[in-house]
């Protein structure tokens, strides 16, 4: 018998796997390819955690992944803190199917572990989480989150005791711990009443929730008497938590809400995918800003982690923001005022991803500010302000990434939808008072720094081989673009960066990654990164020049170089 059938016969006679799970599981007896699909392999523990769709079978999102994940959690915190008496980690959940319950199995595979699981009352932003660890001093968090993915998926993220996602050597070493769980025979649990009354869960009270409100209210950089309006839309998900009570209590703010969208609903009826990247999802938000004539429309994503936004260009008209543009708005927002208050640290750093276009980091030199680079993944700019915290310098000022995620301060250590949104709504009305548009202030950052235009294609893949295939053809052939010669080519895979006019290698000291990124000579640049967890591949332009049209055609023959090589 193969071992896929084996781990198929295991769990259909399995005591422990429930009676429903059964019954799906005898549905497809006499199906080889659904039996390969869900016991072939096992749902991989990869960039800090686990996503996967919900389901029975090793490669499936289920209360049994999730005890064996918990499992090797705590043994991998048992053996590294085994000088500590009381072990404490936070578990947040978001609004997904299941992801309360999730919550609640971590929680009890933990308890029979002594280990005290500190859970919350109802669904949390993933950032609340983040403050949490830090605030109860927890050596880990756990929170059940598949982000702004489409409804049937779920996932489970771990973080460290700084606050920070899992990074090495963290996650490779947690990795092996939750690899030598047998899904059943190793894995304790405990019913909740016997763990409560041991002390082993707790519940958070609100006055984490106040503490974090303050946290963030402590960022105010202006107190505008000018009033905006204001739409905002959770997409049934965590950011009704804090967002509409931070807006609220500003006093600049006429707050609108999409109320069908502030419902928590774990299949997101009212749009095709709970992204606020996608400018679909604005669709009943748009509705109801041209009801308002609203002047700013935000949305968070499940999590509350990520925020978009559209402004207001005039009656019944609204323009969206990319991540880059946002990211660079609230920057230039931030060092202005800092500057304007002679409270700019002279080592401020701002932290970006490779993947994330330069305008940040010219709107950061214009103030004296330096740049560091990260690879893909805020959770690399969470190990960045963790490594400064430790050597005391430099100060860390604010991270961003292309993908709409965005910190100030350092009282958490994942990107927060809540600050985001907080800053960005005090950042219109402020500048609404000096008789400007987020537009207008965008405009002028161009027209110091130059036209920045990018663009991102995520491509589905028949399968994974064609990643490789697709790398080595771009790694012997860099793009051609009439006007423009590539100058660096950095293999983060080799870890080596190639000068392609001097023919000078040197040694990148980002971690390895498999990504190719080519530098042309006006600072345009394109990135190729595969996923490490599914047949896709990821694709980044970015370009500068000295107008919007001419940064337009330069982009349309970038990506023309690109798909003509790798015709994907």
């Amino acid at each position: 018998m193969s071992k896929t059938l084996q781990n198929y016969h295991d769990w259909l006679q399995s005591e422990i796997v429930d009676s429903q799970s059964k019954q799906e599981l005898l549905k497809i007896k006499d199906n080889e390819q659904a039996i390969k699909e869900l016991f072939g392999k096992e749902l991989s523990f990869g960039t800090g955690g686990l996503r996967g769709i919900i389901g029975v079978g090793l490669n499936r999102m289920n209360t049994y992944v999730i005890r064996k994940t918990t499992q090797g959690l705590a043994n991998y915190l048992r053996q590294t803190y085994s000088h500590s008496s009381l072990l404490k980690v936070a578990i947040a959940h978001d609004t997904r199917l299941y992801s309360q319950e999730f919550a609640e199995e971590a929680a009890l595979v933990l308890a029979a572990n002594g280990i005290q699981a500190l859970i919350f009352s109802g669904p949390k932003p993933t950032p609340f989480l983040s403050f949490t660890i830090r605030e109860h001093q927890c050596v880990a968090g756990i929170v059940i989150t598949a982000s702004h993915n489409p409804p049937e998926y779920n996932g489970y993220k771990v973080y460290g005791p700084d606050g920070g996602q899992a990074v090495s050597p963290f996650v490779d070493d947690l990795t092996k711990a939750i690899a030598q769980v047998h899904i059943f025979q190793d894995v304790l649990t405990i019913n909740r009443q016997d763990a409560e009354k041991k002390g082993l869960i707790k519940i958070v009270t609100s006055e984490t929730d106040k503490l974090y409100l303050e946290k963030i209210r402590s960022y105010s950089l202006n107190r505008p008497q000018q009033k905006i309006k204001v739409v905002f839309t959770s997409l049934h998900g965590t950011g009704n938590c804090f967002i509409p009570t931070l807006l609220k209590q500003c006093g600049y703010v006429d707050l609108s809400v999409v109320k069908e969208q502030m419902i928590a609903d774990s299949k997101f009826p009212t749009v095709k995918v709970p992204n606020p990247e996608d400018k679909a999802s604005f669709t009943l938000a748009l509705d109801l800003a041209k009801q308002k004539n609203a002047d700013l429309v935000i949305a968070s994503d499940p999590d509350c982690d990520r925020l978009g936004c559209a402004v207001k260009v005039n009656a019944g008209e609204y323009e969206f923001f990319t991540g880059n543009q946002i990211g660079a708005l609230l920057l230039e927002y931030l060092l202005s005022q800092l500057q304007k208050k002679q409270k700019l640290p002279k080592d401020g750093v701002l932290i970006k991803t490779i993947v994330t276009n330069d305008l940040g980091k010219k709107i950061a030199e214009s103030y004296g500010i330096k740049t560091i680079e990260t690879l893909t993944g805020f959770k690399y700019i969470g190990e960045k302000i963790k490594e400064f915290e430790i050597n005391g310098s430099p100060h860390f000022l604010f991270g961003y990434e292309e993908s709409y995620g965005y910190l100030v301060g350092t009282y958490a250590r994942d990107k927060d939808a809540n600050i985001a949104a907080f800053l960005l709504t005090e950042m219109t009305a402020y500048y609404k008072e000096q008789g400007l548009s987020l537009l207008q202030v965008l405009e002028n950052l161009f027209q110091r720094h130059g036209y920045f235009q990018e663009d991102l294609l995520s491509v589905e893949l028949q399968d994974e081989t064609k990643a490789n295939r697709v790398m080595t053809l771009l790694e012997q052939q860099p793009p051609i673009v009439s006007g423009l010669q590539a100058v660096e080519k950095r293999n983060y895979q080799q870890k080596k960066s190639y000068n392609l006019i001097t023919g000078e290698v040197q040694a990148l000291t980002l971690p390895q990654s498999k990504v190719l990124y080519y530098r042309f000579n006006d600072d345009s640049w394109f990135c190729f990164r595969p996923s490490g967890t599914e047949p896709k591949v990821k694709l980044y332009f970015s370009v500068v020049a000295a107008s919007k049209k001419e940064a337009n055609n330069k982009l349309a023959q970038l990506k023309n170089a690109v798909l003509a090589i790798t015709n994907i």
